[in-house]
């Protein structure tokens, strides 16, 4: 079981790396623009579903994992273990994408409010209430999609791409808004390799938040019982 439970962690250790090292190296870098970034985080999900969905889950971020515990499907123990190789993940992928930029002068696509934002002839300062709520809403939208494709018991073979074309739509409103981390581990990594943490608290208690709810609502109305 020990066993098991290692790889399970190294697996979601290596997931998280990936996420927040594609992910957070395409906003750097800039890389196709907002779609370009969108589907860099979402394809590295569906790469991982497929590669270490039969392992871990494939959770890859705390709030995912938050939600499966609220929901039943996991016991504490083995949940905060998967958080705290998720974290690890994230932080050693900040410190490898700056190492691989060069520095961190680029931001490392740190996930930020936005601040001058021009959409429709309105210029938009997001709050951090309104980025909590977005963070929330849209990692929801995210765990909604993990628990009822992902673990509701009727597994196909295009769940990984239903769950990372998920994290693509959320991304592609998200983004411009509070950088749509919808994930501690996204936020952690480039925050901590720069030394920057603005409004890092509604980063984990927005996806945290988001989760929960997927959660209640899978077990109190989706959740098929025999």
């Amino acid at each position: 079981m020990q066993n098991k439970l290692a790889t399970a962690l190294l697996a979601e250790l290596i997931g998280t790396f990936a996420l927040v090292f594609i992910g957070a190296g395409a906003a750097a870098l800039g890389i196709g623009g907002l779609v370009g970034v969108a589907f860099a985080h979402g394809l590295v999900v569906v790469g991982f579903a497929y590669a270490y969905g039969h392992i871990s889950g494939t959770h890859i971020n705390p709030a995912v994992t938050f939600g499966v515990w609220l929901a039943g499907k996991m016991d504490a123990t083995r949940a905060l273990a998967y958080m705290g190789a998720q974290l690890v993940g994230g932080a050693l992928a900040g410190f490898a994408l700056a190492g691989a930029l060069g520095g961190t002068g680029t931001g490392l696509g740190a996930t930020v409010l936005a601040r001058g934002l021009e959409a429709g002839g309105t210029v938009i300062d997001v709050t951090p209430v309104q980025g909590l709520f977005v963070e929330a809403l849209l990692t929801f939208f995210l765990v909604n999609a993990v628990m009822n494709a992902g673990i509701s018991g009727k597994a196909t073979p295009v769940d990984g791409i239903a769950i990372g074309f998920t994290l693509v739509f959320c991304i592609l409103l998200g983004g411009p808004l509070t950088g749509a981390s919808l994930n501690p581990s996204r936020t952690l990594g480039p925050a901590l390799a720069t030394g920057s943490f603005p409004h890092f608290w509604l980063y984990v208690v927005g996806p945290l938040a988001g989760g929960a709810l997927a959660a209640v609502l899978y077990r109190g109305v989706f959740e098929e019982r025999k």
